[in-house]
């Protein structure tokens, strides 16, 4: 089953699915947790990231709403005003476990601003909002292969590959 992510941090996140997987399964596992971490709302969403994008039951059948939640973080933007910081970095860390106990952790992190209205018909969640440093292209207008190049979940996995043994 799957556990509970009752963590105040993304590693949190990450050790408790992977803890959880690699005790039923008894073999090393990995998990992750990644988010949203706008600078002006003091890093929300964070490691609540998917859950600004849950519907309420007013707003519609449960489920996940990645235009509500992008909805949600502009309007805390726009009450601050048009000259919040609309800096942000999309944050991953993988979490490997051994059901012997041993753990490792691995974070990746790109940096960018945050952009309105939405643009862009690729990738997923806050993608169509999120221009990552050096582009004008937010992560869902850009090619999937040139985005997985310079994600923060690539950055996670070339931490991850580097620490293994030869």
């Amino acid at each position: 089953p799957e556990p509970a992510e009752t963590g105040t941090s993304f590693a949190e996140n990450a050790l408790i699915k992977a803890r959880a997987s690699a005790k039923a399964s008894g073999i090393v596992a990995l998990a992750d947790d990644s988010g949203l971490c706008v600078t002006a709302l003091g890093g929300a969403p964070g490691v609540y990231t998917a859950d600004w994008a849950e519907r309420q039951p007013f707003e519609g059948p449960p489920g996940r709403d990645w235009y509500l939640a992008m909805g949600k973080v502009e309007g805390k933007l726009a009450e601050l005003g048009p000259d919040a910081d609309r800096s942000a970095r999309f944050v991953c860390v993988l979490a490997l476990a051994w059901p012997e106990g041993e753990e490792a952790t691995f974070e990746g992190s790109v940096a960018g601003h945050l952009t309105w209205p939405p643009r862009g018909k690729l990738g997923f969640g806050y993608d169509p909002v999120f221009v990552p440093e050096g582009s004008d292209l937010t992560f869902a207008e850009i090619e999937p292969a040139r985005k997985h190049a310079i994600s923060h979940r690539a950055e996670a996995f070339a931490r991850l590959v580097a620490a293994l043994p030869e």
